[in-house]
């Protein structure tokens, strides 16, 4: 039977026109195929998935105190590190159905520069059997911590051995987390927090540039996926929220794992059930510590969302770490409320995807920013890594760079699959990513990008639906059907 494209576009718009305003030529043929072939290709019910296991593990990857390595995110820093505020950790989450075994790994580092994830991820497949496929390694983008090597032109010797400490954890880390593994339930849940604003905002001095723009787009959601024991205690917590890790600023020369640090410390330090770690009994009862929750043992594993533009709703002068607790148990809060509402299934099905593709490139003239007038040249190619770690309908949607939030807002509309997760600075580092019609407002996130606009949006997006259509018609995962755009 022969199907023109003209008549699936027509049904897809006929269905649900509001939808593919925003949809790419590729997508509306993707969607309106799914619409035609039905339950063939988008079956609702899942086929039955196998018995979940998880475990969980986090290891120090704080540098020595002498050591002195150059910290990451502000070309102002001049000098190493001259003390320790907090530790900093690599946490890890390992799944599996029985037949698939993925591994979900946060750094409290400001990237995952690509010659790491190549070296990490093989790595694990070799000494952890789970094949890169199934890797999610993103960092929390912490500008209070050193940059790996080959960041920022950090290449010195030391940053070389720091960071091969950094990978040794993190296979430890994912071993610990497998060696680990028992039966299981998993669940989703969502809130809003207050923590987070956009932070593009226009002046006549300055056009766009650096600042606090509350009229800007700015996602609020905390995504909370929750992995208990049978026995109803938690194994892992895996928090995603769309915010950069940059409380403290230039002025602070001391590690720390800012914002995540203290969201992730508050949780874990929750879960401990220890009076000193108690809310207030007027806190709500939701927030109420629960003995039969009590553990030492989980594990807060925290991601960013698409935060490119989006900074703290309050930041920091010199090294007074205030805010940063702060906002962190306010963060922590809102994870622990959002983790008790959550009821979860033993049952799991996961599957894994990656592509990379490469867009065009462009380099910005020399010169003072911010400024009136802004001239590119051409420049190499950027590669971006995509990444496709579903559990049942939970899908975690990696990307290797800087995410601006409109690009996760229009993969929310385009993916028809209830819970997407956007995890940025993801298996690689490819440096901002701006949705097309930022271009235009040209602010700090588009005179740093390497890319051209045009291409990055509308590839990342086409991606994702090619994976999670392809994933439907396995039959294998357990996708809630869901119209674009709802």
């Amino acid at each position: 039977m022969k199907i023109s494209l003209r008549l699936l576009k027509q049904l897809a718009q006929r269905s649900f026109p509001s939808a593919l305003d925003i949809a790419s030529p590729v997508q509306t043929a993707l969607f309106a195929l799914a619409l035609f072939f039905g339950a063939e290709l988008l079956p609702v019910c899942a086929a039955e998935g196998g018995t979940l296991q998880a475990g969980a593990a986090k290891v120090d990857i704080t540098p020595a105190a002498d050591a002195g390595l150059p910290m990451s995110g502000y070309a102002s820093r001049k000098e190493g590190f001259k003390g320790i505020h907090d530790h900093i950790y690599a946490r890890a989450i390992v799944v599996s159905d029985g037949a698939r075994t993925a591994a979900i790994v946060s750094w409290e580092l400001i990237g995952v520069p690509d010659a790491v994830w190549e070296v990490t991820s093989q790595r694990i497949a070799k000494e952890a059997g789970i094949p890169a496929e199934y890797l999610v390694l993103a960092a929390v983008h912490d500008h209070a911590a050193p940059a790996p090597f080959g960041m920022y032109g950090n290449d010195s010797p030391k940053s070389a051995a720091y960071t091969k400490q950094v990978e040794d954890a993190t296979v430890e880390a994912v071993r610990k987390a497998k060696e680990s593994l028992q039966r299981a339930k998993i669940g989703i849940g969502t809130g809003r927090a207050y923590v987070n604003i956009n932070r593009r905002e226009y002046s006549a001095e300055d056009g766009w540039w650096l600042g606090y723009n509350d009229a800007g787009p700015s996602d609020k959601t905390v995504t909370v996926i929750r992995f208990d024991a049978l026995s109803g205690k938690p194994i892992a917590l895996l928090i995603n929220y769309a915010v950069h890790a940059v409380v403290m600023g230039d002025e602070d020369y001391q590690i720390s794992g800012d914002l995540a640090g203290a969201t992730s410390r508050y949780v874990e330090n929750y879960y401990r059930g220890k009076p000193e770690d108690a809310p207030r009994d007027d806190a709500g009862r939701a927030i109420q510590p629960r003995a039969a929750e009590a553990t030492d043992k989980v594990v807060a594993l925290w991601t960013s969302g698409a935060a490119g533009d989006q900074n703290p709703i309050s930041m920091a002068r010199g090294e007074d770490f205030r805010m940063v607790d702060a906002l962190g148990q306010i963060l922590g809060e809102k994870a622990v409320r959002v983790a008790g509402t959550i009821h979860g299934t033993d049952q799991g099905r996961i599957l894994g995807m990656q592509d990379v593709f490469a867009c065009p490139g462009r380099k910005l003239e020399p010169g003072p920013v911010p400024r009136k007038e802004y001239k590119w040249v051409a420049s190499e190619p950027v590669s971006i890594r995509v990444s496709l770690l579903a559990i049942n309908d939970i899908a975690l949607a990696g990307v290797s760079g800087e995410v601006l939030t409109m690009i996760n807002e229009h993969l929310k509309k385009a993916v028809p699959s209830r819970h997407v997760v956007m995890v940025t600075h993801a298996n690689g580092s490819s440096g901002y990513i701006p949705d097309d019609a930022a271009f235009a407002q040209v602010s700090y996130e588009i005179t740093t990008t390497r890319l051209k606009p045009g291409c990055a949006e509308t590839a990342i997006v086409d991606d994702f639906v090619k994976f999670m259509l392809q994933h439907r018609s396995t039959g294998d995962v357990g996708w809630t059907a869901r119209p674009i755009g709802q």
